[in-house]
Order: C-alpha cells, then sequence, then structure tokens
C-alpha cells in the first residue's frame, strides 16, 4: 500500500510510459524518480508507470478557506 504523502502529480496531454504507451491522463502519486532519469506514479496499489519527469505537472493543494 502506498503512504498518503506522497505528492500529488497530474501527467500532461499525450504522456507516454517507458514503453511507449500513452498515459491516462489523472492524478497520480509520485513515488520516486531513479537513477535512470524516469519517475515511478501510481494511480492505486496496482496501476504504476514509468514516465518523464518533464510530463509531469504537481498538483495544486487545496486550502480550506
Amino acid at each position: 500500500m502506498l503512504p498518503k504523502e506522497r505528492q500529488e502529480v497530474k501527467v500532461k496531454p499525450e504522456t507516454r510510459n517507458h514503453k511507449g504507451f500513452f498515459v491516462v491522463e489523472e492524478t497520480y502519486k509520485l513515488v520516486s524518480i531513479d537513477q535512470n532519469g524516469w519517475a515511478l506514479i501510481c494511480l492505486d496499489d496496482h496501476v504504476c508507470h514509468y514516465v518523464d519527469p518533464d510530463d509531469l505537472q504537481v498538483e495544486e493543494q487545496k486550502s480550506g478557506q
């Protein structure tokens, strides 16, 4: 199970994973960036992708105002 404190990110349109397949435009949890330069992002405990970190956008945290 993924820890809750991981940073939330969105993928830019037409982002592809390390195998060349398109990644669904959703909000993911950024797990890590490996030494080869790939960012590991996970939608849930079962769906994860390696993507180029340049294809990520940081999600703005909503404050309770």
